[in-house]
């Protein structure tokens, strides 16, 4: 079988393993207090051109944006985002489980526009009630979206404009970073991302580390106490190390773009050969992601040698599929695919 369902499906980039091989029987600090953390950490600043900036590892994605919106807001905030954000969606109410809501805005193949930022926060002071309501107190937004689109450096601009204007932070969610910024389309770059986000976070687990997500706070003061914060959610490593050696090993040699650029490869070649048998887009990403409209009978056929996901609920004739290449995918892998299309 060939996997596309998602982008960690297999474990860590070799050259990730080997150096968790070779630090394996060392005795460090725990809790990141250890040498390979802390180079990994300014690894990260220097190439966010971001010397101030904190930096802390977490365990897994889920765990991160439940734990940053929680010391963002306050107990009477909700958090501003996508109808289709993953929040929102796909993380099973873990930032209500917190008590905070999720205050949506409405989606643009999966991006969110400034002025319905502006125009959300506008009515609600609008309305003489508002004590009696969850305040809008910040906004969250991914790159990629959960569609594999990307904001262009002026989206990014104006959105955050919007947040400094109304005094409301602006959080990133990077899970899939690596393909962003890798993409062909990409125009805000790293150091863009820590210049105009208040906090953001670096995927390792779909990019190459068996786990873990680089947190990363350029205004410090809004998050003075994130270490604590996150041993509360559960998100703290005592073998801290092994995130640390991971995210260290990412950046050596500009190893986390290399390998993300494989995978936008990959998924270019997959969307071509779809679009050149006839295969219909359901969005049109330039990232790792790729969304499709297949007939419910080609689905079930090409299920007997591939795993992908359906991107909703089956429909009657028809249904939009998600394929997702990742760091470990093979170009052979993708002729494989194309010899069953």
């Amino acid at each position: 079988m060939l996997h596309f369902d998602c982008d960690y499906m297999a474990g860590a980039h070799p050259e990730v393993m080997r150096r968790l091989v070779e630090t394996n029987l060392e005795e460090t600090p725990g809790y990141g207090c250890d040498p390979y953390t802390a180079h990994a950490r300014e690894l990260i600043r220097r190439e966010c051109q971001a010397p101030g900036a904190g930096i802390h590892f977490l365990v897994g994605g889920t765990q991160t944006n439940a734990t940053v919106i929680d010391g963002l807001l306050r107990r009477h905030e909700g958090v501003l985002a996508a109808e289709s954000a993953h929040i929102n969606v796909h993380e099973a109410g873990a930032i209500e489980a917190a008590g905070h809501k999720v205050l949506t805005l409405p989606q643009y193949d999966g991006k969110v526009r400034a002025g319905d930022v502006e125009r959300f926060i506008d009515t609600f002071y609008r309305d003489e009630t508002w004590p009696h309501m969850v305040i809008p107190g910040m906004l969250y937004i991914s790159h990629p979206t959960e569609f594999g689109t990307l904001y262009s450096l002026e989206e990014l601009e104006e959105l955050h404009a919007v947040c400094r204007r109304r005094s409301i932070p602006l959080y990133l969610d990077g899970a899939r970073l690596a393909y962003a910024l890798a993409a062909d389309r990409a125009t805000p770059s790293l150091p863009d991302i820590a210049r105009l986000c208040d906090v953001f976070y670096i995927g390792g687990t779909k990019t190459g580390t068996l786990f873990g997500e680089a947190v990363v706070i350029t205004r410090p003061e809004l998050l003075p106490h994130f270490f604590t914060l996150v041993k509360q959610h559960g998100a703290l490593l005592a073998k801290g190390r092994l995130a640390g050696i991971q995210f260290e090993t990412l950046f050596t040699d500009r190893l986390y773009l290399r390998i993300a650029r494989q995978a936008i490869t990959t998924a270019l070649k997959l969307k071509a050969a779809m679009l050149d048998k006839g295969y219909r887009l359901y969005i049109d990403s330039p990232t790792n992601q790729q969304f499709f409209v297949l007939p419910n009978r080609e689905i079930d056929r090409l299920s007997r040698y591939a795993t992908f996901e359906l991107w909703g609920p089956r429909g009657e004739e028809e249904t939009v599929v998600r394929f997702v290449t990742s760091w470990a995918t093979e170009e052979r892998h993708i002729d494989e695919l194309i010899a069953r299309l």
